[in-house]
């Protein structure tokens, strides 16, 4: 009894310990080729696509798995590389915060697509506002300026829902605005956050 009760207490300081540290398996180059890839999908959508709602969401959709695709990746490598037990429960952990954002973003997109398709005009902002939430939900285990990217998508995401009624679709432009500036944003934190202050030393070794 006694060393379960030990286990449990060792097995709770160390989920305080991981989610006391912040988490540096987001980097800056895959969130800013997410960014990049929202506005080559912009440019794909204005020249191609119009208003076509179908080619529109299995773009954006595709855009979007690629994107979580290229960052988890990343993440998997960095975890496997290091082989340390706490990155890769802080991995988890980071993993838990968003698995459910996406989750329901899925559902949501599907939801709107098949049964109120007039209403696929509030996927941005519906996106953008979920997209906040798992944000502000990962906040402890990330640098403080990462608010600023939550913000961001929380106001132009309530910017999208107020102003995107005027149309039966969302423009690209939206799109750029809402998520090809928010993941630059995203990489501009998580670069100056974690990464600038790893680099200054090896610049300091150089002749």
């Amino acid at each position: 009894m006694e060393l379960d009760e030990a286990l449990e207490r060792i097995a709770v300081i160390h989920r305080h310990i991981v989610r006391g540290q912040i988490f540096r398996g987001y980097r800056a180059v895959p969130t800013f080729l997410s960014g990049l890839m929202a506005f080559v999908a912009c440019a794909v959508q204005g020249i191609w696509l119009d208003n076509d709602v179908t080619g529109c969401l299995v773009l954006w959709c595709s855009a979007a798995a690629a994107s979580i695709a290229i960052v988890a990746l990343e993440m998997i490598i960095r975890c496997k590389r290091s082989g340390s037990t706490l990155e890769r429960d802080m991995t988890i952990g980071a993993a838990e915060q968003f698995v459910p954002t996406i989750a329901a973003g899925a559902l949501l997109t599907f939801v709107i697509a098949q049964f109120t398709p007039e209403q696929v005009w509030l996927l941005p902002g519906l996106w953008a506002i979920m997209f906040s939430l798992g944000i502000f939900a990962s906040r402890r285990m990330l640098p403080r300026a990462v608010t600023l990217v939550g913000a961001h998508y929380l106001i132009t995401g309530l910017l999208c829902v107020a102003f995107g009624h005027d149309t039966t679709f969302f423009p690209a432009w939206t799109m750029a605005v809402t998520f090809g500036a928010g993941q630059f944003l995203a990489a501009g934190v998580l670069y100056w956050s974690l990464e600038r202050n790893h680099a200054r030393p090896q610049h300091a070794d150089n002749p």
